[in-house]
């Protein structure tokens, strides 16, 4: 059984507006890898928001894990919970994800919010802090950092809670040759280590690293 399942997604903002996505069908087996190519305003954003219960199509259906993913699923707060632990989004800009006072509570935002304990949320915290190399930047507030540190930090934040599937949009855009050189080989390293992989980029390079399936998003029938 895929452990992400979309079929034949159809989803127009206002019913006015011609769909998105029309007839979008895609099946992702546990540990696979799969880059989303297309053009700006394709709707690979759009799908990222569908895949994380952000919005629902009108036609079709999402399934994770073998469950419909609907709102009725997601107003029962613990089942809610359980699906966003096991989804990370890494938005294309940082900025719309980053509202804590400073770095470190930034990261463990997302862990304190499952409930877990504080040991395990300083534990946690700490190690991203060190994977990212950010501890000089730890009680500062990230809207002082640059585009490419606030990248990191929210991609420090998604994996602390230790997702097993990583949603990323553009996650190597607009960064200098510094920190792609430490992004991209941590990327492929936790497709490597078996995490599950969406990835909107116009990076061939990227796609290249984690050896991702490449489909394409846009057009009449998305496929």
């Amino acid at each position: 059984m895929p452990l992400i399942e979309l079929e034949r997604i159809c989803f127009s903002y206002t019913p006015e507006d011609a769909p998105v996505l029309r007839d979008f069908s895609l099946s992702v087996e546990a540990g696979e890898c799969v880059a989303l190519r297309g053009d700006n305003g394709a709707g690979k954003t759009t799908l990222f928001r569908i895949l994380n219960g952000l919005s629902f199509p009108q036609e079709g259906v999402y399934r994770f894990d073998g469950e419909a993913v609907t709102p009725a699923l997601l107003k029962n707060q613990r089942r809610a919970k359980l699906f966003h632990k096991r989804i990370g989004y890494l938005f294309q800009n940082p900025d719309v994800m980053l509202f804590n006072a400073s770095v470190r509570e930034e990261i463990a935002f997302g862990p304190r919010q499952m409930g877990l304990p504080e040991a395990e949320i300083a534990a946690r915290t700490a190690d991203c802090l060190a994977l990212f190399g950010l501890e000089p930047l730890a009680d500062k507030a990230p809207y002082h950092l640059s585009g490419g540190q606030k990248k990191q930090v929210a991609l420090a934040a998604v994996l602390s809670l230790n997702p097993e599937v990583l949603i990323l949009d553009e996650p190597l855009a607009g960064l200098d040759a510094r920190t792609r050189g430490r992004l991209l080989p941590l990327l492929a390293e936790l497709r490597q280590a078996g995490k599950t992989l969406l990835v909107a980029t116009h990076d061939e390079g990227l796609v290249e690293a984690l050896d991702a399936r490449t489909v394409r998003v846009g057009g009449m029938h998305n496929a």
